[in-house]
């Protein structure tokens, strides 16, 4: 009686959501709180329409020593993970045994099976990840793309290309020339600590100790020293999910009017957390995702190319970052390169 009576309310339930009146015009509403896309009504691609053959001709001068430096994190079981997101590795092997080999050269061989939500590791946000209600980047009433396995829009397959010119901004740097910088014990090397708000005069304050202009199409890279907790998994993954240092909605809307493809961070969120507001839910994300089609990406090891550039005096690079064209996903873990 209990499950039949549990089955009626539900339906009953479900039939009164029906039942609702829907928006006169779900796209209008899209238009009252996302900005349009400035590459057309039916654009699906974002920032990356920015990235032309002129630009990576241009981005392809970085390389002059041909030194390559890793901007990834291992992706491991055991990492932190945000929230509820899973990661497990499977190995299967097939015709090991012996007897079991194949032909008479006895071959073997073994694959893998990931079980794993997208947004793990050093991964990027597409750009049907956010949204503001139902409405997503390009005025898109999301509602009517969703289907079971993937969106209709703004999956990734939608991404140009990131061959481009890469920037890498030392936040730890600036506000270690400002002191103000408050640290964390559980940091081995410095790092800013959780809360720590930073802002469109910091990122300038970083381009100018390397003397750098940022230029249309450009993806900046922000090292807080946050990822330091990210190599301690799983010791640290408490802390490092707990919060972290970020930049402000400001700053965002700054890297936005700089017309920038993406940027990332060694932090799992690139916004400051808590965030600066206790009511409003990842203002960076809806600025630069939602309202200008940049790409984030996140725990990305920033420390490698920060060191290069200590050492080297060049905070830019030619930017190797692949991305899978698995279509009609939200985001996708990448391996990234920095190339001098």
């Amino acid at each position: 009686m209990r499950i039949a009576g549990l089955a009626a309310f539900v339906g009953m339930s479900v039939l009164s959501l029906l039942g609702q009146s829907a928006p006169a015009s779900a796209e209008a509403d899209c238009k009252a709180v996302v900005q349009p896309s400035p590459f057309g009504p039916d654009d699906q691609t974002g920032a990356t329409n920015r990235i032309t053959p002129a630009v990576t001709k241009a981005a392809a001068a970085e390389i002059q020593t041909g030194v390559v430096t890793s901007m990834a994190n291992p992706l491991v079981d055991g990492i932190p993970l945000f929230g509820t997101r899973f990661s497990k590795t499977i190995l299967s092997s097939f015709a090991t045994m012996p007897g079991a080999e194949y032909g008479n050269n006895k071959l073997s061989y073994m694959e893998d099976t990931y079980l794993s939500q997208s947004h793990v590791g050093t991964h990027i946000d597409g750009l049907g990840h956010i949204g503001i209600q139902d409405c997503y980047y390009n005025q898109t009433p999301m509602g009517k793309y969703v289907t079971q396995n993937y969106l209709k829009r703004l999956g990734l397959e939608n991404i140009k290309t990131f061959a481009t010119r890469g920037v890498i901004i030392d936040a730890v740097k600036v506000f270690q020339a400002a002191g103000k910088l408050k640290a964390n014990p559980a940091c081995k090397t410095p790092c800013l600590d959780a809360g720590s708000l930073i802002t469109e005069a910091d990122l300038q304050a970083g381009l100018k100790m390397y003397n750098v202009t940022l230029r249309e199409a450009d993806a900046v890279f922000i090292n807080t020293g946050w990822g330091d907790l990210f190599k301690q998994w799983p010791a640290q993954n408490a802390a490092y999910n707990k919060g972290e240092p970020g930049i402000s909605e400001s700053a965002a809307l700054w890297l936005a009017a700089q017309k920038v493809v993406a940027v990332g961070a060694d932090t799992w969120a690139v916004e400051v957390i808590p965030g600066e507001r206790e009511d409003i839910a990842f203002p960076v994300h809806k600025t630069l995702i939602t309202d200008n089609g940049i790409h984030i990406i996140e725990n990305v090891r920033t420390d490698l190319i920060s060191d290069v550039a200590t050492k080297s005096g060049r905070a830019t690079f030619f930017l190797s970052m692949t991305v899978p064209k698995a279509v009609g996903t939200t985001g996708t873990f990448v391996n990234i390169e920095a190339i001098q």
